[in-house]
């Protein structure tokens, strides 16, 4: 019984190149059918809410734009947030200490310093 089905699936691989190319677009029809009959119980991946960055700033707007002239800092440095959790947005204060405790995160400020001359 085993040696006639070892013999069998034998004799099914022992076909000619010719014969598997005939076969080729059968066996891409029970593919494409397979798939079908599978895909509705794939999961589906969906949009997720925790995958925002942006929580709350300027939520109103399609996109939050901050502009800075460089001529403007009156410090040496200034530190510019970029967790989304400050405050002081667009200004950091240090949201993102927490943020990266309760995140695993390593998000930091963006610093602008001016040159010293």
């Amino acid at each position: 019984m085993v040696l006639e089905s070892v013999a069998r699936i034998v004799k099914v691989c022992a076909r000619s190149v010719s014969e598997w190319l005939r076969l080729l677009p059968f066996l891409g029809v029970l593919a494409l059918l397979g798939y079908l009959a599978v895909r509705p119980f794939l999961p589906k991946k969906k949009q997720q809410k925790d995958s925002l960055i942006n929580l709350k700033i300027q939520k109103e707007n399609p996109k939050v734009v901050n502009e800075i002239n460089i001529e403007d800092l009156c410090h040496t440095k200034a530190a510019y947030c970029r967790c989304w959790r400050s405050k002081t947005f667009p200004t950091c204060d240090g949201s993102h200490n927490k943020h990266n405790e309760l995140t695993g995160d390593n998000v930091g400020p963006l610093i602008l310093k001016k040159k010293e001359v």
